[in-house]
């Protein structure tokens, strides 16, 4: 195993230490509501699926790092189950849609099923993938299968004109590939395996909008040699680019099924005699993250930035320990800047709330 492989199998081993207890944005979130309060594609309701670049709570677990100090201490002051120190995409979304953040699946028991009919429901699982992982929580084939069986009960929680409006956000982070190199490790198999996941977030694209919702957004991968988990070793100075060069093979195939799908979508429209537009949208993800990193583009929202943007905020005092660590006295072990809107990335994988205002006000034409 090369020395970029390991690199990526230590990223696998950081997603399960996310579960394991060892381990102004403000002004931004407030403004890409005014500004963009009349796009025509929005719906009144939001359905997420994914990992935990969207998850807001759903993983209950007191072992999972999102339940841990110091995550949520700029939103909402305290652990929320969100893998930041504050909003993450999701919020962003809704805010931006005009709706309250949709409510966790985990938790829509302990809310009054009026809350649920305003918002949505989320059913993102941090640390999941389209396949299982070995985190043992549902992957996006399940979570939508969650989806369905609300979709189809009787009690009316969700009706088909909550479907027709809706929108649908879907994470894909990287977990499935982190998966599939601590399983198998083989520099040779990973472009088919690329091409399998490829193929299966298409087939969940394909079932979400049977399932009907009109309007998708899917994330394309982010530049994952980019993550301070691999830039760590280069002092976070630079990106691994062997490691972006296979993210950009995941983003080009997503790109031309996605492409291929709103051709057939588009044909089928102009045959059918519904008028309802039907679309989906891919997030730019590797664009945005690398012009914050590289300093370059204006963005809706102003460009901050960052002195040391492959840098994050809170990371462990060694490679044994992680953001939120403590040993087995329940001392700290762990570094945290003294301000998260001076970051992009929150820890080894995630982005700061500040991160995710100014990444968001790239994709705001999307949605």
């Amino acid at each position: 195993m090369d020395f970029n492989l390991k690199l990526l199998f230590t990223f696998f081993f950081f997603t399960l230490s996310l579960f394991s207890g060892q381990g102004s944005a403000g002004g931004f979130y407030g403004n890409l509501r005014h500004r963009h309060r009349s796009h025509p594609s929005r719906g009144t309701k939001l359905f997420v699926f994914g990992d935990s670049y969207v998850d807001t709570g759903n993983i209950l677990f007191p072992f999972s790092s999102a339940e841990q100090f110091p995550y949520g201490i700029t939103f909402p002051g305290k652990p929320s189950g969100r893998f930041s120190d504050g909003r993450v995409l999701t919020d962003f979304a809704a805010k931006h849609l005009g709706v309250k953040s949709p409510i966790p699946f985990s938790i829509r028991s302990e809310v009054g099923e009026e809350r649920l009919k305003e918002s949505g429901i989320n059913f993102a699982f941090g640390g999941t993938g389209v396949f299982n992982t070995l985190v043992p929580l549902p992957n996006m084939t399940t979570q939508i299968d969650l989806f369905e069986q609300l979709r189809d009960d009787e009690s009316g929680l969700i009706s088909n004109r909550d479907v027709h409006l809706s929108l649908a956000l879907v994470s894909v982070s990287g977990n499935d590939y982190s998966f599939y190199l601590a399983t198998n490790g083989s520099a040779q198999g990973l472009k088919p395996f690329i091409n399998s996941v490829v193929n299966q977030i298409m087939v969940d694209l394909r079932r979400i909008r049977r399932l009907g919702v009109k309007k998708i957004v899917v994330t394309g991968l982010g530049p994952l040699g980019c993550l301070p988990i691999f830039t760590a070793p280069f002092s976070f100075k630079q990106c691994n680019q062997t490691i972006n060069s296979f993210v950009q093979f995941h983003n080009f195939l997503l790109k031309q099924a996605v492409d291929k799908l709103n051709k057939q979508i588009t044909k089928q429209q102009h045959y059918s005699s519904s008028s309802s537009s039907s679309k989906i949208f891919i997030l730019d993800v590797y664009d945005a993250f690398l012009s914050i990193i590289q300093g370059r583009g204006s963005g809706r929202v102003g460009l901050l930035k960052f002195k040391t943007p492959l840098k994050p905020c809170c990371f462990g005092v060694s490679s044994e320990f992680e953001c939120g660590s403590v040993d087995e006295q329940g001392n700290k072990k762990f570094v945290l800047c003294n301000d998260p809107k001076s970051a992009f990335f929150w820890d080894s994988v995630h982005p700061t709330q500040t991160g995710w205002a100014h990444a968001f006000s790239s994709f705001t034409s999307f949605l």
